[in-house]
């Protein structure tokens, strides 16, 4: 009987570990952006991933709940607030810790990116915009 209960136990032991790395494999969280501005939290959204700004530093003496989306092309989005603004849209399973197709919208300059995104050996997140072959990468760290 102590042989099973301990074979049991293993066998519990090995599925807890096994799902604490698949959730460690996995970019579902918040996350604070490379300046840490802002927190982003990324969630599934159907069977892709997306990400709102769940939080903001006030910026140029506007305190974050009164930031807008000022830069937006579109000036019937100019008044959306940052707070609760969807960034990251689109991202599906591109491989092992790597996501891609997605979209990201820097509300610094208006512009919407492709994107992909990629978890980090330091458990950081590896974020970047592309324009044609050409990407620019920003390091996410955990806020949760």
């Amino acid at each position: 009987m102590t042989h099973r209960l301990s074979a049991v136990l293993a066998g519990a032991a090995l599925l807890l570990s096994a799902g604490q790395a698949l959730a460690a494999a996995s970019p579902v969280g918040t996350w604070y952006t490379q300046d840490r501005m802002a927190k982003v939290r990324i969630a599934p959204c159907g069977q892709k991933l997306c990400g709102s700004i769940v939080w903001a530093r006030d910026r140029g003496g506007k305190s974050a709940a009164e930031a807008r989306d000022e830069a937006n092309p579109n000036p019937a989005m100019r008044s959306r607030p940052i707070v609760g603004l969807q960034i990251i849209r689109d991202f599906s399973p591109a491989g092992p810790g790597r996501w891609s197709g997605g979209k990201i919208y820097d509300p610094n300059s208006g512009r919407t990116y492709d994107s992909k995104m990629s978890l980090s050996a330091n458990g950081g997140l590896k974020v970047e915009g592309c324009v044609t072959v050409i990407c620019q990468a920003q390091a996410w760290t955990p806020a949760d």
